[in-house]
């Protein structure tokens, strides 16, 4: 059939911008990915802070967790296109006319915009661990930062983990609207090679392709890992080093005492 014929030789001939592209995409989102996750971490680590008794400290806290909060509201409310001209012209207009790198300028823009939607996540994260945990830390004397990096945060990446995996897999193909300030990832050598043979269909039908087979293989290789993170579906807890009817057998169905 020559609608296959075509994009076979779409993928043959122009592979190496097509490869250029995906690996483009992937740095951008791979980076992003990472800074936003850093991004999350602290916002969520100031915005479930106790507030202090300091008058000062406590005023500074309210107006960080404003700027917060705004920050969130703002790059969860607006879609990343409108935010990457906003931010890449902007800063042209503000130097006049001076242009950010456009590679660097992407994984900016990407990671802030992240970074908005880890916040949340770190924060539900946060949340969610028992409360007794904090208190036990604050019995012992650790202070908020020291019960977070310590008790809390090695918890909530693990419960996270599948949202984070989830915005990574979104970055991978949100990276595509950085194109309207030329940004070299697959989506921008799509048009530049349908502008060549107009083959328009034919073209993007390879780069849809392309983004299926990253997005599906790195879904696949998260789940992978999720899953070593987990561990073993069986373990034993023992209850007496010297009398084995103290071991406790534990499966996902729940604990079940040895016979």
């Amino acid at each position: 059939m020559q609608f296959f014929r075509d994009v076979a030789n779409i993928a043959i001939k122009y592979y190496p911008d097509l490869l250029r592209g995906v690996g483009f995409t992937l740095l951008i989102s791979l980076i992003s990915t990472v800074i936003g996750l850093i991004i999350g971490l602290l916002a969520g680590i100031i915005r479930t802070a106790p507030e202090s008794k300091n008058r000062f400290i406590k005023t500074l806290q309210r107006i960080i967790n404003i700027i917060i909060a705004a920050y969130v509201e703002i790059f969860r409310g607006t879609p990343m296109m409108v935010q990457a001209m906003v931010i890449y012209w902007g800063y042209a207009f503000a130097t006049d006319g001076v242009t950010l790198p456009l590679v660097p300028a992407g994984i900016f823009i990407v990671s802030i915009n992240t970074g908005a939607y880890m916040a949340e996540i770190v924060r539900g994260g946060i949340i969610s661990i028992d409360k007794g945990q904090f208190e036990g830390a604050a019995a012992i004397g650790m202070t908020h930062w020291q019960t977070m990096f310590h008790v809390v945060i090695p918890q909530v990446l693990r419960n996270i983990l599948p949202s984070v995996s989830n915005e990574f897999v979104i970055n991978i193909k949100d990276t595509s609207v950085l194109n309207v300030i030329g940004v070299t990832e697959l989506y921008y050598f799509a048009g530049i090679i349908k502008r060549q043979n107009f083959q328009t269909f034919q073209t993007y039908f390879v780069v849809c392709i392309l983004y299926f087979i990253m997005t599906y293989t790195i879904t696949r290789l998260l789940r992978l890992f999720e899953k070593k993170l987990a561990g073993k579906d069986t373990y034993v807890i023992f209850g007496s080093q010297t009398a084995p009817e103290a071991e406790i057998h534990i499966d996902k169905g729940g604990a079940v005492p040895n016979d």
